[in-house]
């Protein structure tokens, strides 16, 4: 049972890490591909705000590499430090796609706001879930009521992965949209920005797919001792 258990994450665990592998790859080329009007990821993203009429957010600097974020309680832009001084196509893409959560925030976007009210229900469901499971695969034998508590507790954290989908696409979508009309990124550019939020989102399909999968397995799991 625990090696059936394992199967599944290990298969989603090895197409993120492929996703992943590629998405570093393409943010890595488009990092050096120079965008033409030479503006930093600090300055495309305050004028994406400020051309949205979104005065109260601001742009900081954050350490790492893609740990870019945008922070709906303290309303700030985070930037890593390879976009916030970047003047390439790839920080503009990830500036512009954070400003988008901040617009989608500031417009109160209905996916957004019920995936920030899921968090802390997902945290603790989550927690809950990695002790129910491994402990109701135990004890399945004898009374399945344990694993059940470990698939409510692991379909909060499902929902969470499934309900970030929407909110990541919009901002996206809201993003390409604003750098096309302002022809900030035009041709290549354009092609290359588009491509590279392609793949990040690609990485919170993936990441659904699996918790999806997983959750369907423990209810096919349950079921069968049930019966």
């Amino acid at each position: 049972m625990i090696i059936g258990y394992l199967i599944l994450p290990i298969a989603f665990m090895l197409i993120g890490i492929f996703v992943s592998a590629r998405l570093k790859n393409r943010m890595a080329l488009y990092s050096q591909m120079p965008l033409r009007s030479g503006l930093t990821g600090k300055q495309i993203a305050e004028r994406m705000l400020a051309e949205h009429g979104i005065t109260d957010v601001q742009v900081v600097s954050v350490g790492g590499f893609l740990t870019d974020h945008y922070n709906p309680m303290a309303k700030t832009v985070n930037l890593s430090d390879g976009v916030y001084n970047s003047r390439s196509v790839a920080a503009a893409a990830v500036a512009a796609h954070e400003v988008g959560h901040a617009v989608q925030h500031a417009s109160a976007y209905k996916a957004l706001i019920f995936r920030s009210a899921l968090v802390p229900v997902a945290k603790i469901g989550g927690l809950i879930a990695n002790v129910a499971i491994m402990a109701g695969m135990y004890f399945m034998q004898h009374d399945p009521t344990i694993l059940l508590i470990g698939i409510i507790g692991y379909a909060t954290t499902t929902l969470f992965t499934v309900i970030t989908l929407p909110v990541e696409f919009d901002a996206t979508n809201r993003a390409l949209a604003w750098l096309d009309r302002t022809g900030l990124t035009y041709g290549e550019e354009h092609a290359a920005a588009k491509d590279g939020l392609r793949w990040a989102a690609l990485t919170y399909v993936v990441n659904a797919l699996a918790s999806i999968a997983q959750l369907l397995w423990l209810i096919m799991m349950y079921n069968s001792r049930r019966d």
